[in-house]
């Protein structure tokens, strides 16, 4: 959703994450044009599910079977959603008629994603193409970005951690095995050089956990001194 942001420039997004706010309750806040206060759990895990089907292209028969509400309650949601946040569509409807010029899509590095049924003649297939348009720009730079962090943290630990190791990248989180009387100071340089690894429109927020395993260190948040 931060790339979302930083990609669509929806000024909206922006400001939410700017601020630091909780991005699902204020898009339920918006679609439904309460204050934040006011919103409930339903109301966030409806926005939730919005937030990300967006990313993914999904429909209003998509978004109906996951919220168990009628169709024509999703186009609601989907129509509200778009109203509130118009940067978001322009940089859909943009993205898919690039993809149809060019015939692929580019991630934050420039990566190239190629779209071979762009222009098929099957609907299905198009419309699985149009979605992977808006997708892969978004997926492939958080890929970039994590594999950026992974080289970045990984020299870092060589040059002043020798004991330390990056083990494990799971998605957007990154695992080191240190000795315990250097963890805060590896916690601190993880959280430094991911946050910074790129410049974006919004903050990049990581949070960072320590723990004598990995169910531990998700269990036991840590905050700098």
């Amino acid at each position: 959703l931060r790339l979302m942001a930083h990609f669509s420039g929806d000024e909206a997004l922006l400001e939410a994450f700017r601020k630091g706010l909780d991005i699902h309750a204020a898009t339920a806040a918006r679609i439904a044009g309460v204050p934040i206060e006011a919103v409930d759990g339903e109301m966030r895990r409806r926005a939730k599910v919005v937030n990300f089907g967006v990313l993914y292209g999904m429909g209003a028969g998509g978004l109906a079977r996951e919220l168990g509400i009628s169709r024509a309650e999703a186009q609601r949601f989907i129509d509200e959603y778009f109203r509130r946040h118009p940067g978001v569509r322009r940089f859909i409807d943009a993205t898919v008629e690039k993809a149809r010029e060019q015939g692929f899509v580019e991630t934050l590095l420039r990566h190239r994603v190629y779209l071979d049924e762009i222009h098929s003649r099957h609907p299905g297939r198009r419309a699985e193409a149009e979605r992977a348009a808006i997708n892969a720009p978004l997926q492939g730079s958080a890929a970039d970005i994590i594999k950026l962090a992974m080289n970045r943290l990984d020299a870092r630990l060589r040059e002043a951690f020798p004991r330390a190791r990056l083990i494990l990248q799971v998605h957007d989180e990154l695992v080191v095995e240190t000795p315990q009387e250097e963890a805060e100071a590896v916690a601190a340089a993880m959280k430094k050089i991911m946050e910074g690894v790129v410049e974006l429109r919004v903050p990049l927020v990581v949070d960072i956990g320590i723990g004598r395993d990995w169910l531990a260190a998700h269990e036991t948040p840590w905050r700098p001194q």
